[in-house]
């Protein structure tokens, strides 16, 4: 590797961005990517599929073989709510591979008794996310039904590009979270993001079956994200 690209990596790796190598297998010159670069018609599909999945490998470009290899930061779940649905969702997102905290002020919910080893900061969510990077590789989960505790990460999280922001709740309740939000200053393109009611409708009903669902809309999400916007070039 270009000691350049290893500088490259490197610095992407710190901001948390998404980054790509192509190295064609006959001359072994590889060419580095950062998500959301200008380049090649020609590359793109096999560059956007490794940044959608993760995955590594050999690929054909314009007849020639090429080995793909993608560097993701590790995708993260912020939940706002201590409640039973948080409790499921520790558990399952810690499979999937998801690093998740939790944040409530209620601190008789946010216990080390009811979520073992899950991070948790009982702190209001103006506190706690001075100091919990919202970012492009984040999910933000607001389950509190409390409007006090929601809508300030639910609009940071709209501001900073979360990759998924959701919040529990039927229709009639977004409604009114939409009217508050709008009220907060966040526009309507912003608001139209939230996945709510949240998950995926497999007529979920018990805590943890919401939790599945909750977990499922946000694979979906990552997996299908838009990673073609444009920033700058190729090395």
């Amino acid at each position: 590797m270009l000691l350049e690209h290893l500088h490259r990596l490197n610095t992407a790796r710190d901001a948390r961005l998404a980054a790509v190598t192509i190295t064609p297998l006959d001359i072994g010159e590889a060419r580095l990517f950062l998500e959301g670069e200008l380049h090649d018609p020609a590359i793109a599909p096999a560059i956007e599929s490794a940044l959608r999945t993760g995955k590594s490998g050999i690929v054909e470009i314009g007849g020639q073989a090429a080995f793909v290899n993608v560097y993701l930061p590790p995708p993260r779940i912020v939940v706002i709510g201590a409640v039973h649905i948080s409790q499921a969702l520790a558990g399952m997102a810690d499979i999937a591979g998801f690093d998740l905290s939790i944040i409530d002020p209620r601190s008789a919910f946010a216990t080390e008794e009811r979520f073992g080893k899950t991070k948790l900061l009982a702190e209001w969510p103006e506190d706690a996310l001075q100091n919990t990077l919202l970012d492009a590789y984040t999910a933000l989960v607001a389950v509190t039904h409390d409007p006090k505790i929601d809508d300030f990460p639910l609009a940071k999280a709209l501001e900073a590009g979360c990759f998924y922001v959701g919040a529990l709740g039927s229709r009639k309740t977004h409604a009114g979270r939409v009217e508050r939000l709008a009220k907060l200053g966040v526009n309507e393109s912003a608001i139209a993001r939230i996945h709510a009611p949240i998950g995926l409708d497999i007529h979920a009903s018990s805590p943890a079956e919401i939790a599945v669902a909750i977990l499922a809309e946000i694979i979906q999400t990552l997996r299908t994200r838009d990673v073609t916007a444009g920033r700058g070039a190729a090395a």
